[in-house]
């Protein structure tokens, strides 16, 4: 999808439908009053009439709600609104009329990013008629303003298709989206962008390296290598580096500690962190954006087998931290240990994870926040900052010693799992913070709003929750 910013008059654009906004109160301005149809035009939030003035020839009429409502994330749910009507008469060529209320470019970015999501389709393996041409995609947006818009809108759309690429990695089954899969989409990223480089461990190299829990995971699946898949954007920011690390299990059956059957296919998602981590990293090079990361990508499958990992087995991750697994489906904070290690011993002076770590995340918020933990105040902010922004929110959690109490263990350092069935995200959150190595860290929990969170613009399947946030984070911190 492209989108790009021009001064058109409402007549003058050609687009298969022209978007303009109406606040409650508001009536419908010249020509589109008079249109057969405008009558029923509303200011009600996601309302839609479409009219036909001649000139352009078709016209959606949305609902803008309260004009002193009005912010970025319900221009996103306008956007996707008009998309909704775009495919409704099988266009590709979007235009919107800025809307003129709130700051120009954050509403014209708003706009072009919920329209481009509403438009994520995953049809891959539908078996179509032969010679069936595929139905119309939107392939343009332009958005018409007399202010200069034209970053605003170049964000938007780099937002919207790196969303839709993790999108389209979290809609992969897991026999394609593959560990070696996800390092050869890395690969891509890297050979497009001068500023980025990327090495890929495999299993024996792991090993060597003392990844003791990205190892001991992987043991389950012998006829599926694991990889870790490290990027480097040399952005040439003065600020430090942001280490970035996205947890990778491409299938969790929970391994030993096996899940139940109901919605286990749901679980070739567990790889949304690393989605959102990869994605954001093409975005934020092909952005320009003057900031340094390093990205880490742990990624394997969690299997039962005759060699997987037991409940009970003793393992040593990076840092030399004992762990005893007394759950094998809490696999994912022992990938990450090791990720987080690396990623500082890598140059990162802060950190952000995203991991779909935990289903109590889910009990306690749902899918509107995103748990955030954090050993560091101002990273914190900044995280909450960019979550705002973006849409994508997030709600701190506390850390407390009585919570790493959970993660003590009697035969080694730490248990992965507390026998105690209390604040579970927390205490996840709190095991990770052992692996540090001291740094201002953040972790996100996105286990709640990685998928089905039934927003708007995301619709029910994948969301790509992370990406954005993450674009905005780097923005933030290279300004």
């Amino acid at each position: 999808m492209k989108a790009y910013a021009s001064a058109a008059a409402l007549s003058d654009l050609d687009a298969d439908l022209v978007a303009v906004g109406l606040f409650e109160g508001d009536s419908p301005s010249e020509p589109l009053g008079s249109t057969a149809g405008a009558k029923d035009a509303s200011g009600d939030l996601k309302s839609s009439v479409t009219v036909y003035p001649g000139k352009p020839e078709r016209v959606v009429i949305v609902g803008l709600g309260a004009r002193e409502e009005f912010t970025p994330e319900r221009a996103r749910v306008a956007g996707a609104v008009s998309q909704r009507a775009l495919k409704a008469v099988k266009g590709e060529a979007l235009a919107w009329v800025l809307p003129d209320a709130g700051e120009p470019g954050p509403i014209a970015a708003a706009l072009v990013e919920g329209a481009g999501l509403a438009a994520f389709s995953f049809d891959e393996f539908r078996s179509g008629s032969d010679g069936e041409p595929a139905p119309p995609q939107l392939k343009t947006i332009e958005v018409s303003s007399a202010e200069d818009v034209a970053e605003a809108v170049r964000l938007g759309e780099a937002v919207a298709n790196a969303g839709n690429r993790a999108r389209y990695l979290q809609s992969l089954p897991a026999n394609v989206a593959t560990p070696a899969y996800l390092a050869s989409r890395a690969e891509e990223i890297a050979a497009a962008h001068d500023a980025v480089t990327v090495e890929v461990l495999d299993r024996e190299a792991i090993a060597a390296a003392g990844m003791g829990g990205l190892a001991a995971v992987s043991k389950g699946g012998e006829d599926v290598e694991p990889r870790l898949i490290t990027l480097r954007y040399a952005g040439g920011g003065d600020g430090g580096t942001l280490g970035l690390v996205g947890k990778s299990v491409t299938f969790d059956t929970g391994g030993i500690s096996i899940k139940p059957a109901a919605s286990m296919h749901e679980m070739k998602m567990d790889m949304s962190g690393g989605a959102a981590v990869l994605e954001a990293v093409d975005a934020i090079a092909g952005l320009g954006l003057t900031i340094d990361l390093v990205a880490v990508l742990p990624s394997t499958e969690n299997m039962p087998s005759g060699t997987a990992l037991k409940p009970g087995d003793v393992i040593t991750q990076l840092n030399g931290k004992t762990v005893e697994v007394t759950n094998t489906d809490a696999e994912g904070r022992l990938i990450l240990a090791d990720a987080l290690v690396h990623c500082a011993r890598q140059g990162a002076d802060r950190i952000v994870d995203l991991a779909t770590l935990t289903g109590a995340v889910l009990i306690g918020l749902g899918s509107t926040y995103a748990a955030l933990i954090s050993n560091d105040d101002e990273l914190a902010a900044k995280v909450e900052a960019a979550g705002e922004r973006s849409g994508e929110l997030v709600w701190r959690l506390p850390l407390h010693e009585e919570y790493k109490e959970l993660t003590k263990g009697e035969i080694t350092d730490l248990v992965n799992a507390s026998a105690q069935r209390k604040a579970g995200t927390i205490y996840a959150g709190s095991f990770l913070e052992e692996f540090t190595e001291g740094l201002p860290w953040a972790h996100l929990d996105i286990a709640g709003t990685a998928w089905d969170t039934g927003r708007e613009y995301w619709g029910k399947g994948p969301t790509g929750f992370g990406v954005h946030l993450l674009i905005a984070l780097a923005r933030d911190l290279a300004a």
